[in-house]
């Protein structure tokens, strides 16, 4: 606990309820939390003063805690009132973060150990008052950008996150008023989310464009007006961005909007005191073409900003997070926005940001309506998958029977406050960027077989490679090599196109190591072809049913899907045949694709490459399984490693 007036910073924190192993029960805390529908009684000691209080609760997943970093916390708080309370001073406090270190017992955990050995980390539980300190509120410690609480607007008083050089007061009145009166059209919204969109809580979906001023243009790409079309395009169809995530009287996840307690957008122009030349890789090409590729990592190494926020939905922060980037004595401006995940798949993302940038082209005109509206209503997946029966793709009896005496029941009325309590997925910072030139790609697959697709060619390429370098990264054999390959079944179902909330699922090839390292690239493209090409609707189906009713599953898969000495693993996911080339804010294409870093390692991202038409691979992978890859010969024959 913690008194609600500090805002959870500095040294006041406080334990009032602990338990691991139940000696007498045989069982752990957990259990009894899952046998009694996911509630836990305790006390709140009486001496602690009357107040009101920040109670967090958290729950450790030990099921990879035998590693460093591998045990998993999952808090959650609320605010309580205290009454009754007979002491006049407050138990001594902790900070957190810090009240864990990675090598604490109860942190670092064998679960196959003796489970009455387990001890509850953290600080020493208060029983009683012995000492107290004086009931002040503490001083705020965190200057973070992306922990600050989000914008908050009401129908009257708008609130806009924009750190930019002032402009004179009649253009500052008159933006204001216009976002305002975007504002004052937002009607209060209960949105139910579906299952696919709470089971990626806590991921974000990102992107970055970088645009070219070839006019010498004083209002290119307009901080203004790319906040304007903003906040005209959820005003008028995305409504859901601003909401906030709660949880229905049913146990369901609803996003809720309420135009008294909008969570605003958070937009930023930044000024970098280097020129985005500083950050661009040029590659010249054989065939003549001259490329350019913007290095991520030296931009966040060199440009003084570390990372860029996380846009997730699982703190009090905005949910749309937009940073216009402009660089010094360059004609270069780049544009990165992040969303949660919980809200958009990448098609929707896509169409999203070419939506945005169509209002924003549009302002002029205040009757203009979007050519293509986005369909934001859930039910038109519920109700199409009602009509679907349901068939368990091979890859989730695999997960089962791997993981058949770990897996947890989870009653479904509390998947949805199980999932909202989780927190961020933490981004993976060792990012890297391999091209493909267009003739390199197509000899690719006529290396490996021409019958086959040049997806299917990359994917046995990557997978061979990344087993090889994996084996020389832990000097073990893995027993598994898994590829996963998302889908999007608004292609293999009735629903349209334009539908805006999350309808991506993943097809995982389970292939055994041997068999990778010994198979020509032919078959190993055959065998991940039989798992990931059978798709279809009634894979979807099931896959809903096991996040409602098996998630036990959900969270073996993730334990899986990773390179460790045990398994290796390739995420392919091929972003090439969305029009994120097109987005046009009123000036142009962008010439250069990036983005931010991205969620899990081992995850790809393949972009369409304009300048040149082949690809851009953003990998996540380890930096030391990196120096393994980047020597293989076979990988050097197709691609050229850009960072």
């Amino acid at each position: 606990m913690a008194p609600l007036e500090s805002n959870g910073e500095g040294d006041v924190w406080f334990k009032i309820y602990e338990e691991g192993w139940n000696k007498e029960t045989k069982k752990w805390c957990t259990n009894k939390v899952i046998d009694n529908d996911g509630k836990l009684d305790m006390t709140i000691p009486k001496d602690i003063p009357d107040g009101d209080y920040l109670v967090r609760t958290e729950l450790i997943a030990l099921h990879q805690g035998k590693q460093i970093g591998g045990a998993q916390l999952y808090p959650n708080c609320v605010v309580i009132t205290v009454t009754g309370g007979t002491a006049s001073a407050l138990p001594e406090g902790y900070a957190i973060p810090g009240i864990y270190k990675p090598e604490d017992k109860g942190i670092l955990h064998d679960r196959a150990s003796d489970p009455s050995s387990y001890e509850v980390p953290g600080p020493p539980l208060f029983t009683g008052s012995s000492s107290g300190k004086s009931n002040t509120p503490a001083a705020s410690n965190n200057d973070s950008e992306s922990s600050s609480k989000a914008p908050v607007a009401s129908k009257n008083e708008p609130a806009v996150s924009k750190h930019v050089e002032p402009s004179t007061s009649a253009a500052e009145e008159m933006l204001a008023a216009t976002l305002n009166s975007h504002l004052s059209s937002i009607k209060a919204l209960d949105i139910e989310l579906g299952t696919i969109d709470i089971a990626t809580f806590g991921a974000n979906v990102d992107g970055m464009s970088i645009y070219k001023n070839t006019t010498d243009d004083k209002e290119f790409m307009s901080i203004d007006r790319i906040t304007d079309g903003l906040y005209k395009v959820i005003a008028e169809y995305y409504p859901i961005v601003v909401g906030r995530p709660s949880i229905s009287k049913n146990g369901r996840g609803v996003i809720v909007v309420d135009p008294d307690n909008l969570c605003m957008p958070d937009i930023a122009e930044l000024k970098i005191d280097l020129p985005a030349e500083h950050f661009f890789e040029t590659r010249n090409y054989k065939n003549g073409d001259t490329v350019k590729f913007f290095n991520l990592r030296e931009f966040f190494r060199d440009s003084g900003i570390s990372k860029f926020p996380e846009s997730t939905f699982s703190r009090d922060h905005s949910a749309a997070i937009v940073r216009l980037i402009r660089f010094k004595d360059s004609p270069y401006v780049a544009l990165y926005v992040t969303l949660p995940h919980m809200i958009f798949d990448g098609t929707a993302l896509t169409a999203f940001l070419n939506n945005w940038a169509e209002c924003t082209r549009n302002l002029d005109n205040p009757d203009y309506k979007l050519q293509y509206p986005p369909i934001n209503d859930r039910k038109v997946v519920s109700d199409y998958f009602d009509t679907v029966t349901a068939i368990e793709p091979p890859h989730t009896k695999h997960f089962k029977d791997l993981g058949a005496e770990s897996l947890v029941k989870v009653p479904s009325r509390i998947i949805a406050s199980l999932l909202f309590s989780a927190p961020d997925i933490p981004v993976f910072e060792e990012q890297h960027l391999l091209h493909f030139t267009a003739e390199m790609l197509e000899l690719l697959r006529q290396d490996v077989d021409e019958a086959q697709t040049t997806n299917l060619a990359l994917a046995a390429l990557l997978t061979k490679t990344i087993l090889q370098a994996n084996i020389q990264t832990f000097n073990s054999m893995p027993t598994w090599s898994y590829v996963m390959f998302p889908y999007d079944c608004r292609q293999r179902a009735k629903v349209p196109m334009t539908y805006s909330g999350n309808l991506s699922f993943s097809a995982v090839a389970p292939l055994e190591s041997q068999a990778v390292l010994d198979g020509s690239y032919k078959n190993i493209a055959l065998a991940i072809k039989e798992h990931c090409s059978k798709v279809s609707s009634e894979y979807a189906k099931s896959l809903i049913y096991t996040v409602e009713n098996e998630i036990g599953v959900l969270f073996q898969a993730g334990i899986s899907l990773c390179n460790s000495p045990d398994t290796s693993y390739v995420g392919l996911t091929n972003l090439r045949h969305m029009p994120m080339h097109l987005i046009d804010f009123g000036h142009g294409n962008p010439e250069i694709l990036s983005n931010g870093y991205f969620i899990r390692e081992g995850m790809q991202r393949i972009y369409s490459n304009k300048q040149d038409g082949g690809i851009d691979l953003f990998m996540n992978v380890k930096d030391d399984l990196f120096e393994y890859l980047k020597k293989s010969d076979e990988l050097l024959k197709y691609a050229d490693i850009i960072f």
